[in-house]
């Protein structure tokens, strides 16, 4: 009897696991929705903002256009590449993400492969095209952080070497970025391990101390080359050099002005006609203010926020699901996508200094394109992967309050003695073991007893 009974509940628990196996997941509709949103709206402004530009060249009306809708495609398919890889691979394989960003930065100054532009070393030649590392290397390096994070987030709250070691890692690519020169990916860098961090669970009296430390270094590093000073002066004060330093920074500001509430309309900007400098890539949102006014303007605003605020919310149910590499890799896309958009439109407006940033999905650039939609294609991911855990939990909890005709008997035995922790498990001790509560990180460096 006890033989058919032990039977019995192995027959059950295969199929229960069979049937869980075979659960599937859902991309998440509303990030999709939006980032397809932002993406064709990207298409009609590099449409209508770079035909001067193209004509000047001598290229033909639409060749920006056409370029931008190639390399669109290209970081679809990278996308669906990205949406179809487990997690699990990705997570793997932490040293091998970092060294690839070490060699990315590296590659730029090797004789024959990189490619210099005004000076700035931040090209590879791939023969059909040129792409800027430093692209790949923002969603390579937020992986590896999400990673060094599931691995130590115990530690990161409680110890300096553990906290120190990705600040660290962050400042040596930090230093590749400034011999390329580039500025403002460098900055940007730096944000998005700060704020990685603090959701980590880092605590915040601790990150102050090497953020004082590195602050006098950035300003120095701002102000020592005289072409980033001029950009600050200029920022203070456009109008003082009207036809110099501040040149673009005026004519962006016109643009804006002249959209007003509802716009000159779509292609009737004038700033676009060979006044504004970049006004297909890092200045399409003054374009956007001169064409479609505050309604445009506030509309992509809205857009960005929406997708930021889904992104971080998905990682937050992620992370509340104990899926914190998930999570993690979560807010590092939203914090890259966040900060990098709110940076451009900062510029434009007027409210930071220039920077060559682009704004995501939307400026004409095939590097910056392509690694967005890499991006988007991991949220994608991460969102999937989060509905098929819900729905896996769902079905369990379904199978323990319904047990179907085949599930197992209740054993009239008495129940086995429970394990005792072993003579030498100390409550303090460190460590990741299964015998004590574990100490879950949250925001401020505050933690509760799982």
């Amino acid at each position: 009897m006890g033989t058919t009974f032990d039977a019995r509940a192995f027959d059950s628990a295969g199929r229960q696991a069979t049937r869980l196996d075979a659960i599937g997941g859902r991309y998440d509709g509303w990030l999709l929705a939006i980032a397809a949103t932002i993406a064709a709206f990207g298409v009609v402004m590099v449409a209508s903002s770079s035909i001067a530009v193209a004509e000047d060249l001598g290229q033909g009306p639409f060749y920006f256009l056409i370029r931008h809708v190639v390399f669109l495609a290209v970081g679809i398919a990278l996308a669906v590449a990205v949406m179809r890889t487990d997690l699990k691979l990705v997570e793997k394989y932490p040293q091998a993400l970092l060294g690839a960003c070490f060699l990315l930065l590296m590659l730029v100054f090797v004789p024959g492969l990189g490619h210099t532009v005004n000076g700035a070393s931040r090209w590879i030649n791939l023969g059909i095209s040129k792409f800027q590392v430093v692209e790949a290397v923002k969603i390579l390096y937020l992986v590896w952080l999400a990673s060094y994070l599931v691995r130590f987030r115990d530690e990161v709250n409680a110890a300096w070497g553990a906290m120190l070691k990705p600040i660290g890692v962050a400042v040596v690519l930090v230093g590749l970025l400034l011999l390329q020169p580039d500025f403002g990916s460098a900055t940007m860098l730096l944000a998005v391990t700060a704020g990685m961090l603090v959701l980590g669970g880092g605590h915040l009296k601790r990150m102050m101390v090497p953020v004082l430390l590195l602050l006098p270094a950035l300003v120095a590093v701002a102000v020592i080359e005289p072409y980033r000073l001029r950009r600050i002066t200029s920022f203070w004060n456009p109008w003082e050099d009207q036809l110099g330093a501040g040149y673009q920074l005026s004519n962006a500001l016109m643009a804006i002005g002249r959209g007003e509430l509802t716009g000159v309309g779509l292609g009737a900007s004038i700033q676009k006609l060979s006044y504004l400098p970049e006004a297909h890539t890092d200045f399409i949102f003054s374009v956007i203010g001169e064409e479609l006014g505050f309604i445009g303007v506030f509309c992509v605003i809205a857009l960005f926020a929406a997708l930021v605020g889904r992104a971080l919310w998905i990682g937050y149910r992620c992370v509340e699901m104990r899926r914190h590499f998930a999570g993690y890799v979560a807010f590092g896309v939203a914090l890259m996508i966040g900060l990098q958009a709110l940076v451009s439109i900062g510029v434009n407006l007027g409210l930071l200094p220039t920077k060559g940033l682009t704004l995501p999905l939307i400026s004409s650039g095939g590097s910056s394109v392509m690694m967005t939609c890499a991006a988007i294609g991991l949220l994608l991911r991460v969102s999937f992967e989060l509905d098929r855990a819900q729905r896996q939990v769902a079905r369990l909890r379904g199978e323990v309050a319904k047990p179907g005709p085949d599930a197992p008997m209740p054993s009239s035995s008495p129940p086995p003695p429970t394990t005792q922790p072993p003579p030498g498990a100390v409550a303090g001790a460190r460590g990741t073991s299964r015998l004590r509560p574990r100490v879950e990180p949250t925001l401020g460096g505050f933690g509760r007893n799982a």
